[in-house]
């Protein structure tokens, strides 16, 4: 579901700008962190430290990219790690399809927590593909005191059966949604 991202670059500039420090987390392919970094943004791309072979790809589409400058950092979701501990504070965490498995959903969002300790502005920004209606992120969002925003596809022309040219998401049901700290006063 990487490509479903492809539509934000048409409004990142409007939104985000040049500037905004961005960590990509479950980067797979990198597509969504590669973009960013093409548009200006200033990236860290990180997957599993457990999966060697995943950083080795980050850091290839960095390389036929020619993005350089784009760090790529093993990170384990809800493992505290040098790594972790030394990122600098982001602007957005982008996360595409990484809601796939229940039993990941509490590791990704104290991770997340984790950096929005370090920037309480911070937003993850998220879309994936809904595979159960009994899963709900509900119950670990008010645990870790954050709210979560459905953006309509629609609003980014996402709202189709094939996107970027591709067949996704096909019939499958996409979301995407934006978590930030639930605190009033941020």
């Amino acid at each position: 579901m990487e490509c479903m991202f492809g539509p934000v670059r048409w409004s990142w500039l409007s939104t985000c700008g040049f500037t905004e420090d961005l960590c990509r987390i479950g980067a797979g392919v990198s597509l969504p962190g590669i973009m960013a970094a093409k548009c200006g943004a200033e990236v860290i791309l990180s997957d599993s430290s457990e999966l060697p072979y995943c950083l080795e790809i980050c850091r290839k589409s960095c390389e036929m990219n020619n993005l350089p400058q784009v760090r790529v950092v093993g990170l384990t979701w809800g493992h505290v790690s040098q790594d972790l501990l030394a990122l600098p504070p982001q602007d957005i965490i982008l996360a595409s399809d990484v809601f796939f498995e229940p039993e990941d959903f509490e590791d990704i969002l104290t991770t997340v927590y984790f950096l929005m300790e370090k920037n309480p502005k911070v937003q993850l920004w998220s879309t994936y593909q809904v595979r159960s209606a009994d899963w709900s992120l509900e119950a670990l969002l008010y645990k870790w005191d954050m709210k979560c925003v459905h953006i309509p596809l629609e609003s980014f022309d996402a709202d189709k059966e094939d996107i970027a040219e591709s067949a996704l998401p096909g019939r499958h049901t996409v979301e995407m949604l934006v978590i930030s700290f639930a605190k009033d006063s941020l």
